[in-house]
C-alpha cells in the first residue's frame, strides 16, 4: 500500500477510523506540542444545531471589541483551512500545512484520531497567530469531545435535539447531559435549551444564564432586528444578516455571551451586523437572475427551522413552494426531515455528495418524499443542471453539509478540495 503523498492526505485518511470519544489522546497530543491552548482564553460553543452561526457571530462581536479572535469550526465546506479563522480570515493553506507537518509525528505517537488532531492543530495555529481569544465549536456532544480538554472562560450550549443518538443517547435528557460536559463550575455560561432541560445543565453548577424572550422583527431577506433582555434589566438591540427566526435566536445567544464577557453594546452591534456564515441559510444569486438558498439542515430540528424561515421569506417573492435539492447521510432521520420540508417543495431533486462515503443513495431518499415530482441524480452537478432547466426564482439546496460543500463551489465557479469526507 502506498503511503499518502502529503500530510493532509494522511490526515484525511484517518477519518475512516471513526470517532473515538475521550480526552486522554488529545490531552497527550497537546502536551507534546507544549500546550499551545494555554496562550489565550477560550470560549466553547456546543449544542445540536446553530453552533456554527452562534460561534461565528460571537467571534465577529469579539473582533469588533478589539480581540484578536481565532474561530475553530467543523466541518469545512470546501477547503480544509476554513476550519481555522483568525481575525475574520481563513488561515493560508500553506500555514496550515506547515503546522500539520509538525503536528503529525506527535499525533502518530499519541495515536490521535482525525478530530483530535484537527483540534490540536487549531490550538497550535491560534497560538502561533497570536490570538487573544479562541471561539471553539464543539464537534460531537461535549463531555468527551476533543475540545473539552480546553479550559473555557465561558461556555455556550445552543440547544438540544435528537442527533447522533447512537453515540450521545436516545433521549433529549441523555444528550443534554453529554452537552453539559462543557460547563465549568462557577464559570459563566449561556444557553438556549428548552426550559425542561435546564435542570440537567444546572447540575454542572456553572453561572448559567438562559436566553429569555427575544424580540425579533424580520427584515425579510436582509435579516433581523433583535432585542435581547438581560437579567439585570437592560436590553441589547442589534441587527443580524442571519436569516430565519433560528438565526435571530443564535445571534441573540451570541450577544448574550458577549455581554457576559463585558463587551459593549456598540461592539455587539458592529460585530453582529458583519457576521458571515457560508452554507447556512446562505443566498447565492444565479446567472439567470434567480437565487439558490443553501442550508445544512440535516436533522428534523434543522429542517423545521429551515421550513419556518421559508414560510416567512417565500411570500416576499410571491411563492408558496420551491424546488428542493436534497441529499443526506444514510444514518439520519430522513422521515422527520422530509415531513418538515415536503409542504414547501414543488419538486425534489435527490442527489448525493460525491466525496462522502456516508451519503445515502438518492433512490433510498425517495420514499419520504413520495407524492412529489422526484428526480434522482448521481452528483450535485447533475442536480444543478436539472434545476437550471426551470429558471426558478428561488431554489433550496439542503441536507448534508458535505452536499452543501460540493454545491457551493459549483455555484461560485470555484474548485473544491477533492478529498473524501467522513468528518
Amino acid at each position: 500500500m502506498n503511503l499518502p503523498d502529503t500530510d493532509l492526505d494522511w490526515l484525511f485518511a484517518r477519518q475512516r477510523f471513526g470517532v473515538h470519544p475521550g480526552l486522554e489522546r488529545v490531552r497527550a497530543l497537546l502536551a507534546r506540542l507544549g500546550n499551545p491552548q494555554q496562550a489565550y482564553r477560550v470560549v466553547l460553543v456546543g449544542g445540536t444545531n446553530g453552533k456554527g452561526s452562534t460561534a461565528a457571530t460571537l467571534a465577529a462581536i469579539l473582533g469588533a471589541a478589539g480581540e484578536r479572535v481565532g474561530l475553530f469550526t467543523s466541518p469545512h465546506l470546501t477547503q480544509f483551512a476554513e476550519r481555522f479563522r483568525v481575525a475574520g480570515q481563513d488561515l493560508p493553506a500553506g500555514t496550515v500545512a506547515g503546522a500539520l507537518e509538525r503536528v503529525r509525528p506527535h499525533a502518530e505517537a499519541a495515536e490521535a484520531s482525525f478530530f483530535e488532531i484537527v483540534t490540536a492543530l487549531g490550538c497550535l495555529l491560534f497560538a502561533e497567530a497570536g490570538v487573544t481569544l479562541a471561539v471553539m465549536e464543539v464537534g460531537l456532544g461535549g463531555r468527551l469531545d476533543a475540545t473539552n480538554v480546553l479550559d473555557p472562560v465561558l461556555s455556550v450550549i445552543t440547544n438540544v435535539a435528537l442527533d447522533h443518538t447512537e453515540i450521545l443517547g436516545h433521549t433529549l435528557e441523555a444528550i443534554a447531559a453529554e452537552k453539559a460536559g462543557i460547563l465549568r463550575a462557577g464559570r459563566p455560561a449561556v444557553t438556549d435549551v428548552a426550559a425542561g432541560l435546564l435542570p440537567i445543565l444546572e447540575r454542572a453548577e456553572s453561572d448559567l444564564w438562559a436566553l429569555g424572550d427575544v424580540q425579533a422583527r424580520t427584515l425579510g431577506w436582509e435579516g433581523w432586528a433583535v432585542v435581547v433582555p438581560l437579567p439585570h434589566g437592560q436590553d441589547l438591540a442589534f441587527r443580524t444578516p442571519l436569516l430565519g427566526a433560528h438565526g435571530a435566536r443564535n445571534a441573540a445567544l451570541a450577544a448574550l455571551a458577549a455581554s457576559r464577557l463585558g463587551v459593549s453594546e456598540r461592539a455587539i452591534q458592529q460585530g453582529a451586523a458583519a457576521v458571515q456564515w457560508p452554507g447556512r441559510m446562505e443566498v447565492i444569486p444565479t446567472a439567470a437572475g434567480g437565487r439558490v438558498l443553501l442550508d445544512g439542515a440535516h436533522n428534523p430540528a434543522g429542517a423545521q427551522a429551515l421550513a419556518a424561515a421559508l414560510r416567512d421569506l417565500l411570500p416576499e417573492l410571491g411563492l408558496e413552494r420551491v424546488p428542493l435539492i436534497f441529499g443526506s447521510a444514510a444514518d439520519k432521520d430522513l422521515g422527520g426531515v422530509a415531513a418538515a420540508l415536503r409542504p414547501l417543495a414543488s419538486r425534489v431533486i435527490l442527489t448525493r455528495a460525491v466525496l462522502s462515503p456516508r451519503a445515502a443513495n438518492p433512490a433510498d431518499l425517495a420514499l419520504p418524499f413520495e407524492g412529489l415530482p422526484i428526480d434522482l441524480t448521481d452528483s450535485p452537478a447533475e442536480a444543478l443542471a436539472l434545476l437550471s432547466e426551470g429558471a426558478e426564482p428561488l431554489a433550496v439546496v439542503c441536507g448534508s453539509l458535505y452536499l452543501i460543500g460540493e454545491v457551493r463551489p459549483l455555484l461560485l465557479d470555484q474548485t473544491g478540495e477533492g478529498r473524501e469526507r467522513w468528518q
